[in-house]
Formats: structure tokens, C-alpha cells, sequence
């Protein structure tokens, strides 16, 4: 029951949310839909929110993006013209769902922009498993989970690591492409993150049956290459990296608001951390 309530209110803040900052309110005329029509709306959602391959590398570029948003705005406005008020209650927590997914896509685009502000989002390789579905944070689509090989290699796990070292390098020269943004904090974390990647790559060199394998190694060697040659452009950036990292508190309710479907603002978020600081300075 007090899971039902929460979800009703979820549903009624999702219909009268404020549209985005700095973006006009899409208009929602509702027609009859049925549930069949949103499984398959959302298949098509999770296929468009695969990007495109560049060069063997997912393509962030500005100019895909561009080209793209026509597209998200179809899936968009045929979600929000859904007359879902019939529906059982578990299928209106689907529509929602999908709601908040769609609209990360969008603060992504509009606001975050992680593949142009900051250096993090191109690391590949996570040596542990994330303790959400997802790694926290924005992250690109090619990850390597390293975590999930173990050595030596059957011949299917080595076809599988050699495609995802071989992505590296056309998405590290591709970032030098996409990275214009000025966040200087982000800028900085983000050199730590890829060098740390770079240890990460040469430590696969060490596994046994590496060394002996050409074709691997060789892989490997490039995606170290491309990684160091990341880090050192990274460097050479930073010190023209001047602006802010922050999206602005406005920004950030709408995102806890809308995406993370979280009924708190920035403010709310500041009293509850001191509130705990505060509890860990007197226990």
C-alpha cells in the first residue's frame, strides 16, 4: 500500500513538473493508447538511446547529437500523448519510467553534456562491479568491465576483450574532438581518471597468456598508447580550462525532479548533508 501512494504521487508530480530551464514545454494533447503501444515505443527509445558508431567508437559529436534530436522529440511527444489515466496503476509506473529516462536523455543534451565538459566520461575500463544496475555518473556506451574476464582467456573471452580494447582508440581521439567545454574541476578530475585508466590497461599485460598472444598484446599496447596520449592532451588543455563545473541550482532540482524522480530540491539536498555532518561531528 505505502508503495502504491508513493508511486500515485510520483505520477501526479510527473504531470505538472515545470518544463526544463532555457527550454520551451512540449505540448501534450492526449489520445487513447494502450499498454502494447508503450512496450513498443519503449523498445524504440532503448534502440535510439544507443548512439550511432563512428569510426569504431559510439559517436557523441555535436553534429550527431544535432542530427538526432529531431528523432528524440518524436519518441518524446508520442510518450506524452499517451492518455494513460485508465490504465492499472503498475502500467502508469512503466509510463513514468520511461518518462524520467526520456528526460535524462534530455537534461543530458541540454544541460550535463559530459562527452563535452568532461574528460571522466571517456574512461573505459572499471576494474569492480558498480553497485548499481548502471556506474554512477555519466559513462559512455563502450565500457570495458574488466572485472568480468578471467584469465587465461577461453577463445570467446579473448574475442570479447580484444573488441573492447579496440574501441579506445577511436574514442580517445575522438574525445579530443568533443571535449571543448571550459569546466575546469571536471577537467582536472578527469586527467586523474584517464591516467588511472592507463595503469588499469597495463596490468591486462600481466595476466597470464597475454605476453604470448600477438594479437592481444598488440591491442592492449594501443589502447595503452591511446590512453596516455589522452591523458597527456588532457594536460596540455587544463591550463586554458578556467570556467565553472556546477549546472546551477535551478538545474539541479529540475534533474532530482524529473529523472531521479526524487521529491527534494537543492536546498533540501544542502540540509540533509549538513544535518548529517552536524549527527558526525557529535556521535
Amino acid at each position: 500500500m505505502i508503495r502504491n501512494f508513493f508511486f500515485v504521487l510520483i505520477l501526479l508530480a510527473s504531470t505538472c513538473q515545470t518544463p526544463p530551464p532555457e527550454q520551451e514545454s512540449a505540448v501534450r494533447t492526449t489520445m487513447p493508447a494502450n499498454y502494447e503501444e508503450l512496450v513498443t515505443l519503449f523498445k524504440e527509445w532503448r534502440t535510439f538511446e544507443e548512439p550511432p558508431i563512428r569510426e569504431g567508437a559510439p559517436d557523441y559529436t555535436a553534429k550527431t547529437f544535432d542530427q538526432r534530436l529531431p528523432q528524440f522529440k518524436a519518441l518524446q511527444n508520442r510518450l506524452l500523448a499517451m492518455d494513460i489515466e485508465s490504465w492499472p496503476l503498475k502500467e502508469q509506473i512503466d509510463w513514468v519510467i520511461i518518462w524520467a529516462e526520456m528526460n535524462g536523455y534530455d537534461f543530458n543534451y541540454r544541460v550535463l553534456q559530459p562527452w563535452k565538459r568532461d574528460p571522466a566520461f571517456y574512461k573505459n575500463v572499471w576494474t569492480y562491479r558498480s553497485d548499481v544496475p548502471a556506474h554512477e555518473g555519466p559513462t559512455n556506451h563502450a565500457t570495458t568491465e574488466l572485472w568480468t574476464y578471467t584469465f587465461p582467456l577461453s577463445e570467446k573471452e579473448r574475442a570479447r576483450l580484444i573488441n573492447d580494447l579496440g574501441v579506445i582508440p577511436p574514442l580517445n581521439a575522438q574525445a579530443k574532438l568533443n571535449l571543448t567545454g571550459n569546466a575546469k574541476d571536471l577537467w582536472v578530475a578527469g586527467i586523474r581518471d584517464i591516467k588511472g585508466q592507463g595503469e588499469d590497461l597495463k596490468s591486462i599485460l600481466e595476466q597470464p597468456g597475454v605476453n604470448t598472444d600477438e594479437e592481444l598484446k598488440t591491442t592492449a599496447k594501443n589502447a595503452i598508447q591511446a590512453t596516455d596520449e589522452l591523458a597527456n592532451w588532457l594536460e596540455s588543455e587544463a591550463p586554458n580550462k578556467t570556467g565553472p563545473s556546477g549546472i546551477g541550482k535551478e538545474n539541479y532540482t529540475w534533474y532530482l525532479h524529473n529523472v531521479h524522480l526524487v521529491p527534494l530540491t537543492w536546498e533540501d539536498e544542502v540540509m540533509i548533508l549538513k544535518r548529517e555532518l552536524a549527527r558526525a561531528w557529535y556521535s
